[in-house]
């Protein structure tokens, strides 16, 4: 089976309770979604596996839908266990792509505030991240997946890891939206043969309020959105999902609505003009909306630390302050 071009999220972004969820990928289903990206953190996997059965037991074929799902941070040490636990809970015998959903092991706890801060938390690093993905290829050694990706990572740790691979990332999912476009990330990939498969393609309108700051966009309220969807007579929403197709990004929304589910899968297919795309990929501001600061250490300044943004991998130490930054001499930054 080829991987379809749209997908479907099932993060409930702390609005949607897991039998919500779980009836809008039976709508999903229903419509022609044959994609479905799932999490273990997600709180609802055993609910969506019922839907997975329902749907065998009517007919679909287990190669006829892609099912990936993530390792949350808490279980960088036992990769199989959450994988068994996650084939247990969706009722699978095995996974088509199977993620890290974050590089390092910080947690946080659920429905926190963005202040919210885990004393355990701690920056990433490259020894650490590789012990979890060595377990992720012996997975896929297993059979327990068909393929194995990485979630949430930067240009600076995908140098960093990718010469250390035995088995390359099949994918990257990434935050990706036209105000927030990550043009070098996803050339990178494309280099290395990796997919770019896209959350928040809409710009994430009901991301956790820890993630609100005053100075995002919203996508969909942007003009080169609203002028291309005025032209064409269609919505803001079918212009980003329509971007990130025609950028070779699988996107990957979510909605609880049948309507939603159907105009978002039907504008897979909208075929964008160079000059449409050139606009839309003009609207690019570095709008990062999922910044994670939850998972920031003692010692860290903000979200910021967690994206490497001067496009450099940063060497932390422990000290009795927390983690400090240092230069490759090891002095303090």
């Amino acid at each position: 089976m080829s991987l379809p071009v749209i997908g479907m999220g099932t993060f409930g972004s702390d609005r949607y309770d897991a039998k919500t969820v779980a009836k809008a990928v039976e709508e999903a289903l229903d419509v022609g979604y044959r994609l479905f990206d799932c999490a273990s953190v997600y709180g609802n996997e055993d609910m969506i596996g019922e839907v997975f059965a329902r749907a065998f037991d009517r007919g679909v074929k287990r190669d006829e839908i892609y099912v990936m799902s993530k390792v949350w941070n808490d279980s960088h040490g036992k990769v199989r266990e959450s994988c068994v636990k996650t084939l247990r809970d969706l009722r699978l015998e095995y996974l088509d792509v199977y993620f890290m959903h974050w590089p390092f092991p910080n947690t946080h706890a659920v429905g926190c505030g963005g202040e919210s801060r885990n004393k355990q938390s701690r920056p990433f690093f490259v020894d650490e991240f590789m012990s979890a993905w060595r377990q992720m290829e012996e997975l896929k050694r297993e059979g327990y997946v068909k393929e194995i990706a990485m979630s949430n990572m930067t240009e600076a740790k995908l140098k960093a890891v990718l010469p250390l691979c035995q088995e390359k990332p099949f994918a990257l999912e990434s935050e990706l939206h036209p105000t927030f476009a990550q043009s070098k990330l996803r050339k990178m990939c494309e280099e290395n043969g990796i997919v770019n498969i896209g959350y928040c393609p809409l710009g994430s309108p009901n991301r956790p309020e820890r993630d609100r700051t005053p100075q995002d966009v919203a996508d969909t309220s942007i003009k080169p959105v609203l002028d291309i969807a005025s032209a064409r007579g269609i919505s803001p929403v079918q212009v980003c999902i329509a971007w990130a197709v025609n950028n070779g990004v699988i996107p990957i929304p979510f909605s609880s609505k049948r309507r939603n589910l159907e105009s978002n899968l039907s504008a897979a297919s909208i075929k964008l003009s160079e000059e449409e795309i050139e606009i839309l990929d003009g609207a690019d501001r570095g709008n990062r909306l999922i910044k994670g600061q939850v998972f920031l250490w003692e010692g860290s300044n903000d979200w910021r630390d967690l994206w490497d943004e001067d496009g450099r991998l940063a060497t932390w130490k422990k000290s009795a302050q927390g983690w400090q930054k240092v230069d490759i001499k090891g002095e303090n930054i």
